[in-house]
């Protein structure tokens, strides 16, 4: 018996709401551009999730904003960083030629400075409903007590909900449970130096120690490529020159 109209009509309305389900099924990723990095997180990092960062030792605050950035600059969209006053204090105001370094313009970011704890959080949970930010770093110092579990729910539903990604800096901090999708602990590398002895690319140590996916992975040595956005395997930006690394720079 052939099909009516109808019932290939219904069919195919049937077969695309399936493939709509096997496409909302798989979460969106973004590749960060290193193969192993990769390949733990399952192919990349999902925006519009609740991800932390830690700085691995109290003087690599530096770095961990700087990882920060540049998970920001991957992931792309506007960015709000939110910092609680005494981080700014202890780590450093953010250095907008730096920002450039990275391939940031600042004038996609805008920056709010907050006196304590629940200050930034409210700030970040009330910006990461907005749909029209990409990204929100909430920048905290040390391990606030409004910093539970409770709290990063929230965080991560706002996230899910408007699909902003919401990056937890964390600066001489204790990991605590958190309903974060990864947690990352960054350190700080020595770049490796270019032909005529121009300064290599920046270089970070990263692991990521949780993944609500998979096993934690790293660490690994890696740099990042301003033009390309992206991160890539140490010392792959360029020819090295022979002898030891370049030392990191003061201050981080």
């Amino acid at each position: 018996m052939r099909a009516t109209a109808e019932q290939l009509r219904a069919l195919r309305q049937e077969v695309a709401g399936l493939e709509r389900w096997q496409a909302e099924a798989q979460p969106r990723r973004v590749a960060l551009g290193h193969p192993e990095m990769d390949a733990a997180l399952g192919g990349g990092l999902e925006p519009g999730r609740l991800h932390e960062v830690f700085a691995a030792e109290p003087g690599d605050a530096a770095s961990a904003s700087g990882f920060a950035a540049m998970l920001a600059a991957r992931l792309g969209g506007g960015i709000l960083w939110l910092r609680q006053e005494q981080a700014g204090r202890q780590g450093g105001a953010l250095h907008a030629p730096g920002l450039c370094e990275i391939g940031i313009d600042p004038a996609r970011l805008i920056l709010g400075v907050l006196p304590d704890p629940l200050a930034v959080l409210t700030a970040a949970g009330e910006a990461a409903r907005c749909p029209g930010v990409g990204v929100v770093v909430a920048e905290l110092w040390r391990t606030p007590r409004v910093l539970d579990l409770t709290a990063t729910r929230r965080l991560s539903l706002a996230a899910e909900t408007s699909g902003a990604s919401v990056l937890l800096l964390r600066v001489e901090a204790e990991a605590r449970p958190t309903a974060a999708q990864s947690r990352w602990s960054v350190g700080t590398a020595a770049s490796v130096p270019l032909e005529a002895g121009a300064p290599g690319y920046p270089a970070l140590s990263v692991a990521l120690t949780r993944h609500r996916g998979g096993p934690p992975g790293g660490p690994w040595q890696v740099e990042w490529d301003r033009d390309g956005a992206s991160f890539r395997a140490w010392g792959g930006g360029g020819a090295a020159l022979s002898g030891p690394p370049l030392p990191a720079a003061a201050h981080g």
